[in-house]
Formats: structure tokens, C-alpha cells, sequence
């Protein structure tokens, strides 16, 4: 009973009812259990109560009722969006023991799928960290099979910037044939390269804006990249507080799995129109680099070619307990799509940077196999939001371009804390007793990462092959106890066998 449990909370005493409950719990994890139900989440009940009533926010209360039903077995959902919206707005606030005492008294937990639930997220933790452990491991193997060894102390430091001067311009624009407004951040440098300057479209990630990532833009930037970061206006950081606010239902407009690559492709031509006039002719737009981050990714990966498979993206989004992968949110409602063929390849984009991107269950192994250009996929090892394992792993080894790369920084956690949030950070360390690395270790590999992959496929310099080795991951991590692991296909194998024998342990 919740009695029971608050008495449990409060003053550690286990009665009748919950013995046999907690009788197979080791004494740790009894205390986890006993710190969870009191631990307070700070948040506005209003904006809670607006997220419930957004698709995503509805879609997780639909998957969380199903262990907590009312009588019959109907699915819990209203009962515990009504429940959480309330005890948010308790003097002791949103707590787990305040929810349950919300509850109606007919409420029943339906212990399989409790259970069901708790293995899923249990397994969860187990491949992360294996996967974890066995990046570690094909990154020193492969950095060991480098013959002769490379001096990179001897080489340009990459995470330092580059030399040329930049400047920064916002151009407001309008796509008349889609009556779509939006501005784009653009980074010129101050002089042009001796031959074309390459060129890189940058997507932002959902609920952001082009701002948020201009460290790793002006980095790129001064190596002589132009680089332009358009606004995705439905599915930014204005749409978000427009939602907050009552504007909106929804997090996103469904329609941005169209408008976000259709929006690289307008950028591009808004360049070509303006290549002649304001940059004497000296930008290369037929070997364009497309980078983004977490929907930014996905948008990445479209352009790059990948096609949605409506049929794995309705078998995932319908799978039990798929929603331990938070980014399945997110990429379910693309189910809300007219369902047709939508092909968003750019010819003129010849290499993409996926960092932490949603795509495995949208474009699954049908979408993904359509690429042939280089593909860099970024990862973070406590991303909770797009699991390294389930979002980029598994989209690696599906990948038939010979020229794939996956890279991993230990202990990133999808977002950039000293841009979005300072005391998000210390959250999210004192809730799950972890330390993140330092933001700037973070910019310092990713700098690095983009840097040598541009230059070798879309300034076509060869002099940065060096760089997208494992060995320079390997002497980038000299001394940090949050390493970068680095593979190549020359891993696939591996990974691939991996990820079967996960498949053949959750059996």
C-alpha cells in the first residue's frame, strides 16, 4: 500500500505488506528504491501539464500506464497524468511517493510489466556499459595496428584554432515556395583558401537554435570553412517556449521531418545565388559538408540519402518497452507522416557528421543502407536521450558507405550544459551519482573530429587522413579519464557480433 511506502520512505520501516516485495532487493538497492521516492524534481506544474498534453508527453504517459492500470486492466494514463500534474503542485512538489499517494484507490500495478519494464532498463545499462568497454577496447586495437607509428605531437594540434579571421553575419530569409521564414547564422572566413572555399551546413538540434553550437562553428570556421547554421523554426527553441506558453500542443511540428532537410538544401541555393556577387565565385557548392546534432543528425543523415521505412518505424514505436530509448518519442511521430516515398538527398552533399542523432528506428537498416558518401556518426556514453547503443551502434554496421566512422566521447550526455542549462549539470550528477566531463574537453574532441573529417572529404586535403585514425583518438585521450574511442569499418565485424550476442541475451 502507499502507507506502507511512505512509512518505508520516511522512516526506513518495511511492514507486512511490503516484505515480500522487497525480500529478493539487495540492501542497496533497497536504499535507491527508498531515496527515489523522495527525491523532488523542481518543475512547473503548468508547463507539465502542457507537456502531457503534447503527442510525445501523451505517448509516455500511454506506454507508462500500461504497468499502472485502473480497474479492468484499462490503461492508466489519465489517472497518472492527473496524479503527477497534482503532486507537482504539492508544497512537498513532485516526488514519486506524492504521486502514488495522487493515485485513485483503484489503481492497480500490474507486477509483469513492472517487472518487464525494470529488465528492460536493467538491460539498457548492461549493453551501454559493454559497449562502452568494447569502444575502449577496438580503439587501442585499432590504433595498434597503425604502421609506422605516427608522431602527432609532431602534427598541427586540431583542437587549437585554425588561422583564418572570421566573421560572423545572420541573414534573415524567406523560401517563397514553401512560405517558410527563417534566419541562418553564417560564418565566413576573412579570406579565401587558395583554391574553392569548402563549405558546411550545420543543423541544430531540436528545441535549440543555431547559437548553441558556435564554439564548434567558429572552430570549424577558422580553418577556413564557410559554415552556415540555419534556423529550423519548427523545432526550435522559439517553438518550444511557444508551446510552454499555450501557443502550441506539440514540442515539434510533425512536419519538420521534411522542412529540416528541405531547409539544407534552400541554404545551399541561397549560397549559389549569392556565390558570384558576394564571394567572388570561390565557394565550392558541389562537395558540401552537412553536420548536425540530435534531430540536426537526422536531418544530416537525409540529406545524406537515408529514406524512412514507415514499416520498422511502426514496429518499433509499437515494441514493448521500446520507450527506454527516449529518442523514440521523438521519431514515432513521423507515424503521422502521409505515408509516401520522401527522398531528401542533396547530390550536392558528399559528406555528413551525425553527432548523438535519431535515426535507427525512422530510416531502420532499408533507410540507412541507401547512403554511398562518408558518414561520421557521434556518440556520448551517458547519452540518455539517443542511446549510443540502440541510436548509433546499431546505425553503424547498417551502413553499406565504405567510409564510415563512429566515435564515442566517454561520459558526453547528449547536451551542451554550459550553453542550455549551468545547473542542469549538477541536476542530473546529484539525481544519478555521476560525474560528466569537463565542456571543454567535449568541444576539444569534437573540434578535432570535425575538422580532419572535413578537410579529407570535403576540402579533399589528404594531409588530414592522419587524424581520422583510432591512434589520434588514442593520443587525444593521453591522460583524460573521459577518453574519445574511435572506430573505423575496420571494427564492423565486431560491433556487429556484439550487438547479435545483446539480441541473443535479451532472448
Amino acid at each position: 500500500s502507499v502507507a506502507s511506502l511512505e512509512t518505508f520512505a520516511k522512516e526506513g520501516k518495511i511492514d507486512a505488506n511490503l516484505k515480500q516485495f522487497l525480500a529478493r532487493v539487495t540492501p542497496e538497492a533497497r536504499e535507491q528504491f527508498r531515496e527515489a521516492l523522495l527525491t523532488k524534481i523542481d518543475i512547473d506544474p503548468v508547463l507539465l501539464s502542457r507537456f502531457f498534453n503534447s503527442v510525445m508527453g501523451a505517448d509516455m504517459l500511454s506506454r507508462l500506464g500500461k504497468s499502472i492500470t485502473i480497474q479492468g486492466g484499462i490503461n492508466g494514463k489519465y489517472a497518472l497524468r492527473g496524479a503527477i500534474v497534482s503532486a507537482a503542485f504539492e508544497p512537498g512538489g513532485l516526488t514519486l511517493l506524492n504521486i502514488l499517494k495522487k493515485l485513485p484507490n483503484h489503481i492497480q500495478l500490474q507486477g509483469e510489466e513492472i517487472l518487464g519494464l525494470a529488465k528492460a532498463l536493467d538491460y539498457a545499462i548492461y549493453v551501454s556499459e559493454l559497449f562502452t568497454k568494447d569502444m575502449r577496447l577496438w580503439t587501442a586495437e585499432e590504433a595498434a595496428a597503425v604502421k609506422p607509428a605516427i608522431n602527432y605531437a609532431s602534427l598541427p594540434d586540431l583542437r587549437q584554432r585554425g588561422s583564418f579571421q572570421v566573421k560572423k553575419e545572420v541573414w534573415n530569409l524567406t523560401d517563397s515556395s514553401r512560405n517558410r521564414s527563417l534566419y541562418v547564422d553564417v560564418y565566413i572566413p576573412q579570406t579565401f583558401r587558395d583554391d574553392k572555399t569548402p563549405v558546411i551546413i550545420f543543423s541544430h538540434g531540436l528545441a535549440s537554435r543555431p547559437e548553441d553550437y558556435a564554439q564548434a562553428i567558429e572552430h570549424l570556421a577558422s580553418y577556413g570553412f564557410l559554415v552556415a547554421a540555419p534556423q529550423h523554426p519548427g523545432s526550435d527553441i522559439k517553438y518550444l517556449q511557444g508551446m510552454l506558453a499555450g501557443y502550441y500542443r506539440n514540442i515539434f511540428d510533425r512536419d519538420e521531418f521534411i522542412n529540416r532537410p528541405q531547409d539544407i538544401s534552400f541554404v545551399i541555393d541561397e549560397l549559389a545565388r549569392r556565390n558570384d556577387s558576394q564571394f567572388q565565385g570561390k565557394l565550392n557548392l558541389t562537395n558540401v559538408g552537412v553536420a548536425g546534432h540530435s534531430f540536426g543528425g537526422y536531418t544530416a543523415i537525409a540529406v545524406a540519402g537515408a529514406s524512412i521505412d514507415f514499416d520498422n518505424l511502426a514496429k518499433d514505436c509499437n515494441r514493448s518497452y521500446s520507450g527506454i530509448n527516449i529518442s523514440i518519442f521523438l521519431e514515432c511521430r513521423a507515424l503521422e507522416l502521409p505515408r509516401q516515398v520522401y527522398n531528401f538527398r542533396d547530390e550536392r552533399v558528399a559528406a555528413v557528421f551525425a553527432a548523438n542523432p535519431v535515426n535507427r528506428s525512422i530510416f531502420g537498416e532499408k533507410g540507412l543502407s541507401k547512403i554511398s558518401i562518408p558518414v561520421l556518426l557521434g556518440s556520448g556514453s551517458y547519452d540518455p536521450a539517443a542511446n549510443p547503443i540502440f541510436e548509433q551502434a546499431i546505425s553503424f554496421t547498417w551502413l553499406k558507405t565504405p567510409d564510415k566512422y563512429l566515435a564515442m566521447v566517454e561520459g558526453q550526455a547528449h547536451v551542451n550544459f554550459t550553453e542550455l542549462d549551468a545547473g542542469m549539470q549538477k541536476t542530473l550528477e546529484s539525481v544519478v551519482d555521476i560525474t560528466l566531463p569537463n565542456q571543454n574537453l567535449i568541444e576539444d574532441y569534437t573540434g578535432a573530429l570535425l575538422v580532419s573529417f572535413f578537410e579529407v572529404y570535403i576540402a579533399n586535403n589528404e594531409k588530414f587522413r592522419p587524424f581520422l585514425l583510432s591512434s589520434y583518438a588514442e593520443y587525444l585521450s593521453q591522460g583524460e579519464k573521459f577518453k574519445l574511442d574511435f572506430i573505423t569499418a575496420a571494427s564492423d565485424e565486431k560491433l556487429s557480433q556484439l550487438i547479435e550476442k545483446l539480441r541473443v541475451h535479451r532472448q
